[in-house]
């Protein structure tokens, strides 16, 4: 489950490591822990990656893809939710963001890679959110 926060016509991204070690720019995102529902695992995992604290103002999408790893097929789906930021919190996962910035659209656009992140984006802009 992830975010797609958005504060002041700009939306945030994150640079993360991908499994082959290069880094990407993209959404706060990660696993549900047991018994956590998707909508709690996107605010806990906004929190621990970008140090805020968040309400989810709408569900976005269910996203759905795969690729190979080693060799075999993955197959995972994250649900989006669009988020505001309340306040500033501890992130408990510093070692896992190489970077953050706050974007508007063309800026977003430029440094996104994953297609599924480009759709979100494209989301947000036919909402007039994004500047």
């Amino acid at each position: 489950a992830g975010g797609v926060v958005t504060r002041d016509g700009k939306v945030l991204l994150i640079r993360m490591k991908k499994l082959s070690g290069e880094k990407v720019w993209t959404f706060p995102k990660g696993h549900l822990a047991p018994g956590e529902t998707p909508r709690q695992a996107a605010l806990r995992e906004v929190a621990e990656e970008a140090g805020l604290r968040c309400r989810v103002k709408e569900t976005l999408a269910l996203v759905r893809y795969s690729f190979t790893r080693k060799g075999r097929p993955v197959k995972k789906r994250v649900r989006w939710y669009w988020m505001e930021p309340l306040a500033k919190v501890e992130a408990t996962t510093p070692h896992e963001v190489f970077g953050m910035k706050w974007l508007g659209y063309g800026g977003a656009k430029r440094l996104l890679e994953y297609p599924a992140d480009h759709r979100l984006l494209d989301v947000m802009k036919k909402r007039r959110v994004l500047a």
